[in-house]
């Protein structure tokens, strides 16, 4: 006897079309955030900047708000693959309903309403923490180098800038001559031509020439700024060591200079971005903060920088959190890169305990950096009295999880835009979406 199959009904026509959220299970992500969009968000902001009633009706707010949502929390980032997944996935053709957007315009949804976007992630994370997956606890704070949307390699140093100046000057002024001293032949041979138009190759090293220029001033500009900063930030220590009638130690320093590091870089394609280390190698990027909590992964506050250095980052973040929620945690954890004197004291002004390493081992504690200042000295003891009670040890198993599903579990390994405001506001979409997929775990 032949085995039996159930039956393949590709051809037979349903008697009663589906609902298109039948498409999707009913505990499915798209089905929560497009209830969230639907009835929790507040889109006034984004709903505010129509005005003009002329033209095509504009695709429904809602929908484009919960299509980009749901992208960003499912790892498919691009406006192409987002268009792309409106018409093969089917948890994405639920959200817009069979009217699928075209990329063009998913993109322009994007940039213009970024900064609304990004401030949805304080809204999101007020839902969480009612639905109580916040509990403010301990936070620990660290942060993930993520490529720019530039390469390395279109990038020149200061050095290299005023070489390069000099030889495109000179080569350019060479052809500019010899098309003045051509007229007369450029006129026989081109006619009703003006005869000087220079070939497309010359202009291209006028373009290249105007670039560097551009580069050239604006390191020039930075380096005159972060003298200046140091000039101020010694006179402040001078004038305090006087008030408090404390010796001058060592040889007055040399003042800061103003010329650029004939190494410092700036990159054409991104040039608000930097070359920064990471274990893999050097990349051209951003260095991406979080402050999590640790009741269920949640961020709590996020940031992002050019810097390599974290340690500026601190206050910002936790100060992030009481803007974001309304109060401090009571405890914070992070790696020796936010390590200083006056973060310490900051964490202590606000009232939160601090775990903060005193250098890079495998216990926080015993690492071999020099200790000087008396925080920092008695943050290392706390450290080693608590041994391996201590409560740095969630560091860990809190903050660099969420990078691992931030980057690998959805894949989200460079940034789309461009220039350090908008690449922060793609970051708020990244962590929120990350937060979403959290409470959808927990409903």
């Amino acid at each position: 006897m032949s085995k039996e199959f159930r039956p393949w009904k590709i051809d037979e026509a349903q008697l009663l079309p589906p609902s298109v959220q039948d498409y999707v299970a009913k505990d499915h992500l798209s089905r929560l955030i497009v209830s969230l969009v639907r009835e929790s968000l507040d889109l006034s902001e984004i709903e505010g900047s129509y005005r003009s009633v002329l033209g095509q009706p504009p695709f429904d707010l809602g929908m484009m708000t919960a299509l980009l949502l749901h992208g960003y929390a499912s790892g498919v980032y691009s406006s192409r693959r987002i268009a792309r997944a409106a018409v093969e996935r089917a948890d994405f053709m639920m959200i817009v309903a069979g009217d699928a957007p075209d990329f063009r315009t998913i993109s322009l949804f994007r940039q213009r309403h970024l900064k609304a976007l990004a401030s949805l992630f304080v809204q999101v994370l007020r839902l969480a923490e009612r639905a109580g997956l916040v509990k403010l606890g301990h936070v620990s704070l660290d942060g993930t180098k993520i490529k720019a949307n530039a390469s390395k390699h279109k990038a020149m140093s200061y050095e290299r800038m005023k070489k390069r100046e000099a030889e495109l000057a000179a080569e350019v002024d060479r052809w500019l001559k010899a098309a003045e001293a051509a007229d007369a032949e450029e006129d026989r041979l081109h006619g009703s031509k003006r005869g000087d138009e220079m070939p497309d190759w010359v202009a291209d090293k006028q373009k290249r020439l105007a670039k560097i220029r551009e580069a050239k001033a604006a390191l020039e500009a930075e380096a005159k700024a972060a003298a200046a900063e140091e000039t101020r930030r010694r006179a402040e220590a001078e004038a305090k060591r006087k008030a408090e009638g404390r010796k001058k130690n060592g040889k007055t320093p040399a003042p800061p200079s103003q010329d650029p590091d004939g190494k410092a870089q700036r990159n054409f394609t991104d040039p608000e971005s930097r070359v920064l280390l990471t274990k893999d190698g050097y990349i051209q990027g951003y260095n991406a903060q979080a402050a999590v909590d640790g009741a269920a992964q949640v961020i709590v506050a996020h940031g992002l920088t050019a810097s390599m250095s974290d340690q500026g980052q601190l206050v910002e973040l936790v100060d992030g959190i009481r803007a974001n929620l309304g109060h401090m945690p009571k405890e914070a954890s992070a790696d020796s890169g936010y390590l200083s004197e006056a973060n310490l004291e900051a964490l202590a002004d606000r009232d939160i305990g601090a775990y903060l390493a005193t250098g890079r081992a495998k216990h926080p504690a015993e690492a071999k950096r020099k200790a000087t200042g008396p925080l920092t000295l008695a943050m290392r003891d706390k450290l080693k009295r608590a041994g391996w009670r201590s409560r740095y040890r969630l560091r860990k198993q809190i903050v660099e999880p969420v990078f691992g599903q931030i980057k690998q579990a959805r894949g989200f390994r460079q940034f789309l835009l461009r220039g350090v405001e908008k690449v922060k506001a793609e970051w708020a979409l990244i962590c929120t979406a990350h937060n979403l997929s959290k409470l959808h775990r927990a409903a």
